[in-house]
């Protein structure tokens, strides 16, 4: 499936050179809402918020022409002081005029001296997406549109253990998917996988996380490590009984030992067990990691993914990455296989639109084994 984002703020950026640093800082401005002005104004202890719009026009073959708009709120609690990270809530919402929409915001929120940290997803969409059947090695001649309906819920808390930076808790994952329209005679309309036709995941999380990032949107150094296990099952009111294990882990460094020139490495990996529903697997592909790859280009029961990007900053506004990664799924862990390993490689721009935050506008061009593809984003792939 390719895809052809157009976002308009982008757009004014590349094809306007000639503009000078306060034109642009003006335009930034402009998209940028300050909520507490007028508290920070009074107190000055407080974070000055931002709410930061970036407007996007969409295209793909499937939905056709759409319009959206990007919004990153950046913010801190009360009583927060240098030694609490902001908190950083994205939405993005899309429509398009085949009547398909797309509501979606992950969200990372810090208490006063990070006691308490409250991470996790929210999502509401009706989109279109790809199949091409489950296997590490599934041809491109499968592929077949199919569209359904999500309602994902999943909000996570987390207490601060021990240690500074490492936190434990728990929450709730409510996945509601309905409304699948398949391609009749196709092989997801003839597929009998649990949950093809639509399904219902509820169910518990237990999660550790340590995360020492200097910044949360755009790391120079630290690490974060991520694990989650969820107990899904017909007693929470799901209509499958499985679980789930997720590993995410991100390092940041300064080879050069400049902030100018930064190295990440990324590795995820997701195991299931159980009846699982079909979009419940592990799904390699997408614009976080295995760019190039639609996601769920390749699906499984296992997935392992890894990347490295080098992040290098040209000017004050201005950056390049370069990044490459290779992944693949399996129905078991021992049946993974080096001749199913798919590659990823690619190169990406990047602008600055909030100096204190270091928070950029991304554009990834990736390519996979089969084509290229581009995404257009706020703030990092990782």
């Amino acid at each position: 499936m390719s895809h052809y984002r157009i976002p308009l703020f982008l757009l004014f950026v590349f094809f306007s050179q000639e503009l000078s640093a306060q034109g642009i800082d003006r335009v930034l401005e402009f998209l940028t809402v300050h909520p507490n002005k007028r508290a920070v104004e009074r107190d000055s202890s407080l974070y000055p918020a931002k709410i930061i719009f970036t407007p996007v026009v969409t295209y793909t073959p499937e939905t056709s022409l759409g319009i959206g708009v990007g919004v990153k709120t950046l913010f801190k609690m009360r009583g927060s002081g240098s030694e609490t990270r902001t908190s950083n809530m994205p939405l993005t919402v899309q429509y398009t005029i085949q009547n398909k929409y797309l509501f979606f915001s992950g969200f990372e929120v810090f208490t006063p001296q990070e006691k308490y940290m409250l991470t996790g997803n929210i999502r509401v969409q009706s989109f279109p997406s790809l199949y091409f059947d489950v296997g590490p090695d599934t041809p491109k001649s499968n592929e077949e549109r199919f569209d359904y309906s999500q309602v994902l819920i999943e909000p996570i808390l987390l207490r601060n253990l021990f240690t500074k930076y490492l936190f434990f808790g728990g929450g709730i994952r409510f996945n509601h998917v309905t409304r699948v329209d398949v391609e009749p005679g196709g092989i997801l309309d003839a597929s009998d996988r649990s949950g093809a036709k639509g399904f219902t995941s509820s169910g518990l999380q237990l999660a550790i996380i340590y995360d020492s990032r200097d910044n949360i949107l755009n790391a120079t150094e630290g690490m974060f490590a991520s694990l989650t296990h969820g107990f899904y099952g017909s007693y929470l009111g799901g209509t499958q009984n499985f679980q789930l294990t997720r590993l995410d882990v991100r390092y940041f460094w300064q080879p050069l030992k400049k902030p100018s020139s930064i190295l990440g490495l990324h590795f995820i990996s997701q195991f299931s067990y159980g009846d699982v529903p079909l979009l419940e697997l592990g799904r390699l592909g997408g614009h976080q990691i295995m760019r190039g790859h639609f996601s769920g280009r390749y699906t499984d029961r296992h997935l392992i993914a890894t990347q490295v990007e080098w992040r290098q900053r040209l000017s004050p506004r201005w950056g390049a990455v370069a990044f490459a990664g290779m992944g693949s799924v399996a129905p078991s862990i021992d049946q993974f296989a080096f001749k199913t390993i798919r590659p990823s490689v690619g190169l990406g721009v990047r602008f600055v639109i909030d100096k204190k935050e270091n928070l950029n506008l991304r554009l990834d061009f990736g390519a996979g084994n089969e084509k290229i593809n581009y995404y257009f984003k706020v703030a990092e792939s990782f």
